[in-house]
């Protein structure tokens, strides 16, 4: 994200401000910033890492890398298909109008996370 940031890539694509909107209205008051950047970071580091080493062993593939990869898509569907509708974005986020692109970042963003979780997983499991 920080990149995105950094190279004006999709601008009007705003995950974090749509998820502070989101949690604003079901709170029914304003949400500070700082809140969904900390509920993406305790998801990605605490629920996800937590989830990937519960489920590698059924996971299928040999590899630390693979295993990343189809986990990762698979995380891309569930956040498609049911958070981005959640907070308003459409599925896949196509209802901001910028048609796969946001899809497409999300879905890059997932797999370099994922496959290096898999891959340090493996390496640390060798």
């Amino acid at each position: 994200m920080y990149l995105k940031s950094r190279l004006g890539l999709l601008p009007s694509f705003q995950p974090y401000e749509s998820l502070q909107l989101a949690l604003g209205r079901l709170t029914g008051g304003s949400v500070h910033p700082i809140v969904p950047w900390l509920l993406s970071y305790l998801n990605g580091s605490t629920v996800t890492g937590f989830s990937f080493g519960r489920l590698y062993q059924q996971l299928p593939g040999r590899a630390g890398a693979i295993k990343g990869l189809i986990f990762g898509v698979w995380c891309w569907t569930v956040m498609g298909l049911l958070f981005f509708p959640l907070l308003g974005l459409g599925v896949f986020s196509t209802g901001i109008g910028l048609g796969v692109w946001p899809a497409l970042f999300s879905l890059a963003m997932l797999l370099t996370y994922s496959v290096v979780m898999g891959v340090v997983y493996d390496a640390l499991n060798s």
